[in-house]
Order: C-alpha cells, then structure tokens, then sequence
C-alpha cells in the first residue's frame, strides 16, 4: 500500500465514522449485517486514502462516475461560487447554468438533438426516457438486453437484466428481454465478431415479431454493457439495431449513463459506431457526480410532441444549479485538456497492448475487451472450456477467487472493480501516465492469484 502525504492517520475519527455509519446508514445491495465499509478521509485526483493514511489508486472511479476525479478544483471552484451566487432554484425557473449546460450537451450530441430534460441520476433519466417513447409512439412495450443495468427504480430496474432485477420483481411487466451479442460467451454459436452481429439482430428481430411491433414503444440498449461485461458491440449491430426500429416504428433510447462524458474517448459511446439514437440518457460523468444530476437529451422528432402536450413527469431538483455549475465546468475542463484525445491515446498506447500482454501471459485471462479507459479481463478457470472462474452472480465462498485478486489489488495500493468473474479498468480520466502503468502492474500481479485457480 501506499503512505498518503496528505493526510495523517486518525483512528479516533475513523471509529467515529465507522460507528456511526454502522449504527445508522442502511447500504445498498447488501446484507448489512455482512458488510464493513471502508471510512475514507480524502482524495485527490486519481487517488483517495483512509484515515490510516493509506492511499488507493481508484481503479473503478468510484462507480464508474468520477470521470474527472477526486476533488478536481475546477469543479470544486465552480461549486463553490455557485453557491455563493444562487444556491438553488426550482425548475420551472429560466437558470443560467442549467440553460448554459443544456445547450452544451446539445453542441456535442448528434443534428437534431436541442432539448435536455434534467434529472437527478442515471435510473430517474431512464425512467423518464421511456416515459416519453411510449407517450409519443403510444406504445407500452419496451424491450432490453439481458446483461445490462439501468437503474434501481421501478421500471428501469425492470429493464435491468442483471440478477439485481430478480427480487424486485414483478415491477414493470411492460418490458421483455433479449439476448444482446456477446463474442466471447455468444448464445448464438458464432465463431466470428460479424456472425455473432448477424445472429444477434436476426434474434432481436424475430423478439420483436414475436412480442408484437405494434406493442413496442422502444428498444434500451447501454452503447457499451457496463457493469455486466465491457461488451464492445461487434461491427454493424448498432446500425442494425437502428434499422429495426426504424423498419417496426420503435424509438432507440441509448442509455449512456456509465460510458457517456469521455469514458471511451467520446462524449457519448455511440459516437464510435456512426449511430443516431431517438434519446441519450446520462449521468456519471456529466459532472463526476459532485453533486447528482442525469438526464435525457431528446431528438427534435421527439421533442415535438410535447410542443402542445403536457408532459407528465418532473423532479424537484431537476436541473439543480450546483450540479449544473459542475457540469458547466466538466465541459471546459474537457476541452481546455483535451480529454477525449488523452482518453483514447491512453486507451490505444497504454491500456490495451498491457492487457493484451497480460492475456498472453496468464491462464487464468480468458478474453480482455474494451475501449478508452473501459476495460474487462474476464477471469476462466479454464481457457479452453472457458468456464468462469467464479460462477454467474457467485456470492460468498464461490465467490473467493474472485475477492482473492481484488484483495491482492489492495493489498498494493489499488481499488479494483470487479463483477462476477470479471476485474474492470475504470480509472479516472486525468490520472496520470505513471499512475496508470503502475495500476496496471499491480493487476498484472493479482492476476498471479487468479491463475492458482486455473487448471
């Protein structure tokens, strides 16, 4: 592990937050008896520490949101002075960083995208998204890949094909499921990239005849699977996508929320395979959380039919000024950085030879996949059966090789994100070149670990 300069070891405040956050917080996705949360004191950039003064480089960005890092003082600046200057507004309100980002993530969407609608999280623009797609198409029916997150509330939790979907139901029962291309682990049979493309929509177009076109309102699809793989749609699956919900009347809702604001080296994912989707939704990235905020850019053609109709839906802090502030501030941060163009050189130079490198080395590294500062090694057992390493949605003991790697990863410094069988690269987008090469090697190590499994 490594020493931070910048904070001293305090066990009193550490007990201090430890108890009270055992005795009053409530966590999501746990068993709360079962789980010991670590108190972190600070952060800065790339890195954050606890109050032992040991530092991690943060390799999961937190949940994948901290695109630019811990406390950047841009965003902290702008916060700041936003608070000083109008704390909060209600949405019905004309505001000049809420109008002033709207009109930025507009600039930087596709033609015939000017309207953002504001809310406060990846689930809710999500929510939302459909909401309009079966207002304007007056179609209930919405169809989402299995391997996917979309959030935690009643009908994008439905959406969600992940195991988190499974005790919350039933919720929505006017979603159905379908199998999205995965190469790797193809439910398809395929032995190429383009055959796995081609299976995969011939499978979503016969989805969508047998559950009825003119029941269908919209097809959700993450750009890039996030937390359930990584997963890189093989060449002409988005454009295929997109020509079936053209051909059956169905709106395309791209779901950028973890992959949006620079995480592959675009403002948004879908960017990188010349596709136009009806609406985005985002969060995450579009301020790195410092204060929450999501929403759903929305298509002119969609945007219309609200021109003299009402539309049904809205949130307190829809907009709110603080988050819009840091909002504002993430795009000229971008820009004056040029953090797409490190994103994508980092992404090409540094990440993906070292990966590949490791994949080569390892028995334990059945497939490396990603782009930019998004990447997965998938963990097997055995690279020939490609049997996981753990079990899907493994838990407890089956779980243990998996908690082994990340335990070594933080053992030396670094908070790895890991899923099922699989270890993600996440980190910020401003870490350093040094930082990154060193994380890197410490997975490189971890991965000795994984391969005492491997047969």
């Amino acid at each position: 592990m490594v020493e931070s300069s910048t904070s001293l070891a305090d066990a009193e405040a550490e007990a201090r937050v430890r108890a009270d956050d055992r005795a009053h917080v409530f966590h999501s996705w746990s068993a709360q008896a079962l789980i010991d949360p670590l108190p972190v004191a600070g952060g800065a950039g790339a890195t954050f520490w606890d109050y032992n003064g040991t530092s991690y480089l943060d390799f999961s960005s937190q949940l994948v949101n901290l695109n630019l890092g811990h406390q950047h003082p841009d965003l902290v600046a702008a916060i700041q002075e936003q608070a000083g200057r109008l704390a909060t507004i209600a949405p019905a309100m004309a505001n000049d960083v809420r109008g002033e980002l709207a009109r930025r993530i507009c600039d930087v969407a596709p033609d015939g995208f000017s309207k953002v609608f504001f809310t406060n999280g990846g689930a809710d623009a999500n929510e939302n998204a459909v909401r309009m797609a079966r207002i304007v198409t007056g179609k209930r029916k919405v169809l989402s890949a299995y391997r996917s997150y979309h959030g935690n509330t009643t009908t994008a939790i439905s959406l969600t094909g992940d195991p988190r979907r499974w005790a919350n139901e039933p919720a929505d029962g006017s979603v159905a499921h379908f199998f999205g291309p995965y190469p790797y682990r193809s439910a398809f049979h395929s032995s190429t990239p383009e055959e796995e493309s081609a299976r995969a929509l011939a499978h979503l177009e016969q989805t969508i005849v047998l559950e009825g076109a003119s029941t269908i309102g919209a097809i959700i699809l993450e750009s890039i699977v996030g937390t359930n793989g990584v997963l890189i749609p093989p060449p002409g699956y988005y454009a295929g996508v997109r020509e079936l919900c053209d051909r059956y009347g169905i709106l395309l809702i791209a779901d950028e929320v973890m992959v949006g604001f620079g995480r592959v080296g675009e403002w948004f994912a879908f960017q990188a395979f010349d596709v136009v989707p009806d609406l985005i939704t985002f969060a995450k990235g579009v301020n790195s959380g410092y204060v929450p905020l999501g929403g759903v850019v929305i298509s002119d053609r969609v945007a219309a039919h609200f021109d003299t109709t009402v539309f049904p839906g809205g949130l307190t802090y829809s907009g709110h000024p603080l988050a819009c502030a840091a909002g504002v501030a993430t795009f000229e941060v971008f820009e004056r950085d040029g953090i797409l163009e490190r994103v994508r050189d980092l992404g090409t130079r540094v990440v993906e030879p070292r990966l590949r490198a490791m994949a080569s080395r390892h028995p334990s590294v059945g497939d490396v996949r990603g782009m930019g500062l998004f990447w997965a090694i998938e963990l097997v057992k055995n690279r020939e059966t490609r049997e996981p390493l753990v079990p899907f949605n493994a838990a407890g003991a089956d779980a243990a090789p998996v908690a082994a790697v990340a335990a070594a990863c933080k053992r030396e410094g670094v908070w790895p994100f890991t899923h099922f069988n699989r270890l993600h690269v996440a980190p910020p987008l401003v870490i350093t070149e040094d930082e990154l090469v060193r994380g890197l090697e410490v997975i490189d190590r971890a991965l000795d670990v994984a391969d005492t499994y491997a047969v």
